[in-house]
């Protein structure tokens, strides 16, 4: 089930502002027992979805491994027929689109993977525009330039000569985008896209995704794994929990009501709703006092933790190991014998404490 919406869907495109997007009533998706049996016979992974991704909107779908993001995925794209409920692009049902038609509305991006064969990156990211080309197949100067735009949006135009089949697994990933992108559609569906780039990759094409969403009209609904990334750059989230529930809403919201947490917090994993971030869940052996310059205080503090110590104030008579900063990298370590210790850098600090 998912949680309540502010608005009902209904057979008008959705936002007076924004004409189209996606949204589902009633859906449930799942895998049939048997191929040959009707809607509704099968195992349901998620029901009674109601769900809206709006145009302009960057929309993420979030959870556990294991939760049915995936199957959501597939479903909404047309290669997962739905168990029962209705999608629909724009006010169409999915289900009464040709597929030429629905190829020209929608974009698909899996990490299923694609073997291109002799194909050039410019090749394979203008395979994106044959929804829009009919029987021929052959490219005109619109197409070819929105091949090329599509290739620079990601970053990629640079590899437009290259065989595609000696990209990197990040490279491939924004060679793939760049087809969705060059395919020109309505709603853009992603699972996963930033699974194989490195940390500013990853900001880079998920910042993109939202800005192509906003300047372009378009409705994108990205799967992901970057939690915390995600939490800060989406418009919207529909978080998967570990009751098969849905919540939808702005990434504040899911916050405040505590889904986030629900959702990932583990036994040594903690959400932090303040910072957005998760940090470690330990139980502190013993409390140290220490001295050191603000900016020093967060990074002795996730030092020490990792020790199963917290931070106490500089005149705890408690404490019963203080440590002080003599310079950027410099520390002074006085023990629970009196014992005091001259260390350099975070790595013989924590080496030091460790043994105490």
């Amino acid at each position: 089930m998912t949680d309540t919406l502010t608005e009902p869907v209904t057979d008008t495109p959705a936002g007076p502002d924004r004409p189209g997007g996606l949204a589902t009533q009633g859906l449930s998706v799942g895998y049939r027992a048997r191929p040959l049996r009707g809607r509704g016979a099968g195992r349901a992974v998620l029901s009674g979805l109601d769900l809206r991704a709006r145009a302009g909107e960057l929309t993420v779908l979030l959870g556990p491994n294991g939760a049915g993001k995936s199957t959501l995925l597939r479903t909404l794209c047309g290669l997962l027929p739905p168990l029962d409920g209705r999608i629909r692009i724009g006010g169409a049902d999915l289900a009464h689109q040709p597929p030429a038609a629905l190829a020209r509305r929608l974009a698909v991006v899996l990490t299923d993977r694609v073997d291109p064969g002799l194909l050039s990156v410019r090749e394979l990211a203008g395979l994106g525009r044959h929804p829009h080309t009919g029987f021929t197949g052959r490219l005109t100067a619109a197409d070819h330039a929105a091949v090329e735009w599509a290739l620079k949006a990601v970053g990629a135009e640079h590899l437009a000569s290259r065989p595609a089949a000696e990209l990197s697994d990040g490279e491939r990933q924004r060679v793939l985008t760049a087809r969705a992108l060059a395919q020109e559609p309505e709603v853009v569906l992603l699972d996963e896209p930033t699974a194989f780039l490195d940390v500013p990759s990853r900001v880079a094409l998920t910042v993109l995704l939202r800005d192509l969403a906003r300047d372009k009209g378009l409705t994108v609904v990205v799967s992901t794994h970057d939690l915390e990334l995600a939490l800060r750059v989406a418009d919207a989230v529909w978080l998967v929990d570990r009751d098969s529930r849905v919540h939808a809403g702005a990434p504040e919201d899911l916050i405040h009501s505590g889904a986030v947490a629900a959702a990932f917090d583990a036994d040594h994993l903690a959400f932090d709703p303040a910072s957005g971030t998760f940090g470690l869940r330990r139980t502190a052996r013993a409390g140290v006092a220490v001295e050191a310059p603000p900016d020093m205080l967060p990074l002795l503090e996730r030092a020490l933790a990792r020790e199963g110590l917290a931070l106490t104030d500089p005149g705890d008579p408690a404490a019963t190991t203080r440590v002080g900063c003599e310079g950027a990298d410099r520390f002074t370590l006085t023990g629970p014998d009196g014992r005091v210790v001259h260390t350099h850098g975070f790595h013989e600090l924590t080496r030091t404490v460790r043994t105490w």
